[in-house]
């Protein structure tokens, strides 16, 4: 291991047998922490090359459980988000491309930080079950074309560990290493085509553009060599996508939208990564044709229906779907009036994200529990005329002195003369 990270060190490519034995030696264990640590900063100012970052991504993925969804019918499509504030996306895309016949075998994760992962959003509904036995999800697939899981105890082993230590190591934001952690997750999960959403801005992990091109352009590489169909949208994050950060709030939201009513720029978003999803899969032959196959999904009902037989295949009170208003169970409502006239310049995505987190939306520690009935309705977005007294924001409480959110949230929305919407979507890389 000294050799491996002198070598690294200095700048030289790894090969895949030295890669296999660095990671088959962390995940067991014979390999310290301190010369992962080591390695991980070598890695950090000497980056890796394409072949070596995919032969990274392999063995992590191979590290643990690959799971083999080979009795599933169909191309098996996989949406990936490299995170946000408000995303909402999942709970309406797994339904509305699986109406159209895309089989969606989706495991998602838990969410630190902002507001809950997807699995958080879905156990919000009253009755959903996360935890699915493997034949189960098989089965429910198979005749549903879609459900959504929690990830299997042994999935990308080394992944967990290796997080840990970026974490505490100052190397999270090295391009390798996000997208070695991505992909290997997306390989052990079995998918065969993977559609990814890399956000940039500032509720993002990638800040700027720049950044967020470099990543996206590595992991559709690292797909392609490990044989997935694999391409990215890069979208804009700087402010929230849609209009609900929270739990409940957000699972209301996306009924919204599966009925035709939801915001602009979170429609917008789900089609584009949709009709990625459908063109993948083999159901159409061009984005064009995919995208009219959703908004018929979406305008005739179907696409609602099958989010209703998916909460009802997976044991959670289906009577949300007409009655979304059962999930807003927080004691207090609060308006946030503008204190002057103007248009919305900025509102700071992570720090609306931070503000959700203190009323209970979010994680601090892996540890801490989520309400479900707190969050924050966004009324005005960027680009948005605002008067004086006029409301900016409901947030939903379960505690009346909420100060320190409010002050937040003021700090964090700016209102001046001029304000302009951000583009949604950037760039799309399928290479």
């Amino acid at each position: 291991m000294v050799d491996l990270i002198e070598k690294k060190r200095d700048g030289q490519p790894l090969t895949k047998e030295e890669i296999q034995f660095i990671i088959s030696g962390y995940t067991d264990g014979s390999i310290p922490d301190y010369q992962m640590s080591a390695l991980l900063m070598a890695i950090y100012y000497q980056d890796m090359t394409d072949a070596e970052i995919t032969e990274l991504t392999l063995a992590m993925a191979h590290s643990g459980e690959v799971i083999d969804l080979s009795a599933l019918k169909g191309i098996k499509v996989d949406k990936h988000s490299t995170g946000g504030v408000g995303d909402t996306t999942t709970l309406i895309l797994a339904p509305l491309v699986a109406s159209v016949g895309v089989t969606v075998a989706k495991m998602s994760g838990r969410g630190l930080g902002h507001t809950g992962g997807t699995l958080d959003k879905l156990e919000a509904i009253p009755g959903f079950q996360v935890e699915v036995a493997d034949e189960e999800f098989v089965r429910l697939v198979n005749e549903s074309n879609v459900a959504v899981i929690g990830q299997s105890g042994n999935l990308a082993p080394a992944d967990k560990k290796l997080y840990a230590l970026r974490d505490v190591t100052a190397t999270v934001s090295s391009i390798p290493l996000i997208a070695s952690s991505i992909m290997s997750k997306k390989i052990a999960a079995g998918a065969d085509a993977i559609v990814l959403d890399v956000t940039t801005g500032e509720g993002a992990f990638m800040k700027n553009l720049e950044d967020a091109r470099r990543l996206a352009h590595t992991m559709v590489r690292i797909g392609k060599l490990a044989n997935r169909q694999t391409m990215a949208v890069i979208s804009d994050m700087s402010q929230p996508l849609g209009e609900a950060i929270g739990n409940g709030i957000e699972v209301i939201e996306a009924i919204e939208t599966l009925r035709g009513e939801g915001p602009e720029d979170l429609v917008e978003m789900v089609y584009a990564l949709g009709s990625q999803m459908v063109v993948l899969a083999q159901k159409a032959p061009d984005l064009e044709t995919a995208r009219q196959m959703l908004q018929d999904a979406l305008e005739s009902g179907a696409a609602l229906a099958k989010f209703r037989e998916m909460i009802r295949n997976q044991g959670g009170d289906d009577s949300v779907i007409d009655h979304p208003e059962k999930l807003l169970t927080a004691k207090y409502t609060m308006e946030l009036p503008a204190k002057s006239t103007g248009v919305v310049k900025q509102i700071v995505a992570d720090e609306v994200g931070v503000a959700a987190m203190l009323l209970g939306a979010g994680r601090k520690t892996k540890e801490d529990d989520i309400d479900f009935g707190v969050g924050i309705k966004l009324h005005k977005k960027v680009g948005m005329p605002v008067t004086a007294g006029e409301s900016l924001l409901t947030i939903y409480a379960n505690q009346e002195d909420i100060e320190e959110v409010k002050d937040l949230l003021y700090a964090n929305i700016e209102i001046g003369t001029l304000g302009e919407e951000p583009a949604l979507i950037h760039d799309i890389i399928t290479e």
